[in-house]
């Protein structure tokens, strides 16, 4: 599926997450985002779709579009972090804006086992090296990964 730019214009992203997180770009439905916290293999991906807040509120093509793109995503964190284990979550109690995480996890996190939310602050990329893992996730969204 390739990388695509356009934008729903009543779309907002939520401001904790833009303060959180770094654009990537977009697939058909999502934004996906980088969170910035160089300790977890961790990307978001958030539905343009004005005020929604849950998954059962989308559409069934919809919800089957997010089920391909949230593959899309764990896909790439396997192949720039080989983890262990690939977590997805939707949690939404303080963020209410339907976002999905889907983080990469290793024995050597910080968190591991337990849940990265809330774990510590998070430690953000250096210039350099943010600059460098948007450009390897964005390769592989240009490339697809299906």
């Amino acid at each position: 599926m390739p990388f695509t730019s356009s934008i729903n214009t009543m779309f907002e992203l939520d401001g904790r997450l833009a303060a959180d997180t770094v654009d990537i770009g977009r697939l058909n439905l999502c934004r996906i985002l980088l969170m910035n916290d160089v300790r977890y293999a961790w990307l978001i991906l958030v539905p343009t779709i004005p005020e929604l807040n849950e998954i059962t509120d989308l559409r069934r093509d919809d919800r089957i579009q997010l089920s391909d793109e949230t593959n899309i995503a764990a896909n790439i964190l396997k192949i720039l972090y080989n983890p262990l284990k690939i977590n997805i979550g939707v949690l939404g109690n303080i963020v209410r804006q339907l976002h999905i995480h889907v983080v990469g996890r290793s024995e050597c996190d910080p968190a591991w086992p337990g849940p990265v939310w809330g774990h510590s602050p998070p430690e953000p990329y250096s210039k350099d090296a943010l600059e460098m893992r948007v450009r390897e996730v964005r390769k592989h969204l240009d490339h697809g990964n299906d």
